[in-house]
């Protein structure tokens, strides 16, 4: 797997290449680009990009004085683009929400579009099921023994946890890997900490997310009708937030979209890049304070 240099250290990162239409496809905590591994073979014509963002999954340790709060892996995300020179990117957050946070760093210039799958929004950083590793992250040694639970089957499928991110399942062996990182390096381990217990405050949230009506943009809300982590409401109030935005709602979904409804999913970014590569508006767009317009697919 490739790695590209950024001021915080390396990231590595799928590309299948290509001179299609960019989506860079972002993952949640401690995933790596795996979680889209059903919809990358679906999205031909597009040149897909999944780096691995520094949220516990990573195996390349970051420098030990980056900057691992939401804001800070957003600028991570920012020097990314960046250093491949990505450009009219259609950016896609899933479960990790906060590339949102490169609005408030005014740092959307290589981003065409948005797709905001199922995500974390206004002050739900981290979900409410996640917040232990919050708290174990300001706890010296408490990461540790979290991890170490993490290796029992039944703590890594709980259905108050991980195992309630998606409908069909996360297999458990991609689970496990997933956390193998930080179990084996402490340096890893030190990265997910810091990351963990970098969310700012539920006053401060709420005061970031009033500027992401600033990006004005086509944005797709997409959202997962079986979410118990992303609150049923944060759909609509994003449609509604964003200026030029439309929200379809998937049924026999959760979290992890790409695991749930990846055909569904697949076929709705192509049409959202496709029809924006034309230059054509959104149908139904909605602007702050309107009523955003909604779409379930998976229903009779």
């Amino acid at each position: 797997m490739p790695t590209v240099e950024v001021p915080a250290g390396s990231v590595s990162y799928g590309d299948t290449g290509g001179d299609g239409p960019v989506v860079v496809l972002c993952h949640g905590v401690p995933m790596d680009g795996r979680c889209w591994r059903k919809v990358v073979p679906l999205l031909s014509g597009l040149r897909v990009i999944t780096p691995t963002l520094p949220l516990g999954g990573h195996r390349i340790a970051m420098r030990a004085d980056a900057d691992l709060t939401q804001q800070g892996v957003a600028g991570i995300l920012g020097d990314f683009l960046d250093a491949l020179d990505l450009r009219d990117v259609t950016l896609v957050l899933n479960d990790w929400g906060g590339g949102q946070f490169l609005i408030n760093a005014g740092r959307t210039e290589r981003i065409g579009r948005m797709v905001l799958a199922a995500c974390e929004a206004f002050d739900n950083f981290p979900p409410k099921p996640a917040r232990v590793l919050a708290v174990a992250g300001r706890v010296p040694g408490a990461f540790w023994v979290l991890l170490q639970a993490m290796r029992l089957r039944p703590v890594r499928q709980m259905r108050g946890g991980y195992g309630a991110m998606a409908v069909a399942g996360i297999p458990d062996d991609l689970l496990r890997d997933w956390f193998t990182p930080a179990r084996r390096d402490r340096r890893v381990r030190r990265d997910f900490a810091k990351f963990a217990a970098g969310a700012p405050p539920r006053r401060r949230l709420l005061e970031l997310s009033r500027r992401w009506r600033e990006f004005d943009r086509p944005v797709l809300v997409v959202w997962a009708a079986q979410d118990a982590m992303m609150p049923a409401d944060h759909g609509p109030r994003l449609a509604a937030l964003y200026p030029d935005a439309r929200l379809v709602v998937l049924e026999e979904c959760a979290t992890l979209i790409g695991e749930d409804q990846p055909e569904k999913f697949a076929a709705l970014l192509t049409g959202f890049v496709a029809s924006a590569d034309r230059s054509e508006p959104m149908s139904d767009g909605v602007g702050p304070g309107d009523a955003p317009s909604q779409d379930r697919a998976g229903e009779p």
